[in-house]
């Protein structure tokens, strides 16, 4: 831990804005997070990019929503192997003990890791090939995506790679024993969504991913 080092001091000071403000007056909420526990209505599967504000989009208050982000919004298939999987972890969580109604992928559009993994699987990124690359290993789990888009005008796949970016996760959700009998029973829902960072529109998979709809 010698490496740690204290907070940048832009940082110190917001927090205490939001100590000051936003903590203040809904200090009674908080406490009531606190001694009560989590109850939130949906988990959501987003990118880490930074531009990517899921509780910004929908206006989501504290507590209201379990969030999980990892590289390209991507679920991995279940695989009970004994080894450490975060996502699926976070999926397990959220289906099992918090018992959410709703479970969303979030993609969106300029996503650098979707753009690697066309460039990728196109031949045109050997180094995230090596074994080594952890995004690389990361995005094969989006090479079935890129298998149906392939065939597609060279200027349209990596928007259509974004979107199989969700439709492959809600695929792989699918395929967890306890997502699919919550789904099944009517206990919970899925959905699939892109958001368009430039424009700030919503996009939402229809019809198992064969239609999108503006939101």
């Amino acid at each position: 831990m010698h490496n740690v080092r204290p907070l940048p001091q832009y940082l110190v000071s917001r927090f205490h804005g939001w100590k000051a403000t936003s903590y203040a007056e809904n200090s009674a909420w908080y406490r009531r997070l606190a001694d009560d526990g989590q109850r939130p209505r949906a988990m959501v599967i987003s990118c880490c990019d930074s531009r990517v504000h899921v509780t910004g989009i929908f206006g989501a208050d504290t507590g209201e929503f379990f969030i999980h982000r990892n590289i390209a919004n991507l679920v991995p298939s279940y695989a009970p192997d004994g080894q450490q999987h975060g996502t699926s972890a976070a999926v397990e969580y959220a289906v099992t003990a918090l018992k959410v109604a709703h479970l969303i992928v979030v993609g969106h559009t300029s996503c650098g890791g979707v753009a690697g993994c066309h460039a990728m699987c196109s031949g045109k990124a050997p180094e995230l090939e090596e074994k080594s690359s952890f995004v690389g290993r990361w995005m094969d789990i989006l090479r079935p995506g890129y298998e149906r888009i392939k065939d597609l005008p060279e200027d349209q796949q990596v928007s259509a790679l974004e979107r199989e970016a969700v439709l492959v996760s809600v695929e792989n959700l699918m395929t967890f024993p306890f997502v699919k009998a919550a789904v099944e029973s009517g206990e919970m829902s899925l959905h699939g969504l892109v958001h368009d960072i430039r424009e700030g529109t919503l996009y939402q998979a229809e019809d198992s991913g064969h239609r999108w709809t503006v939101v």
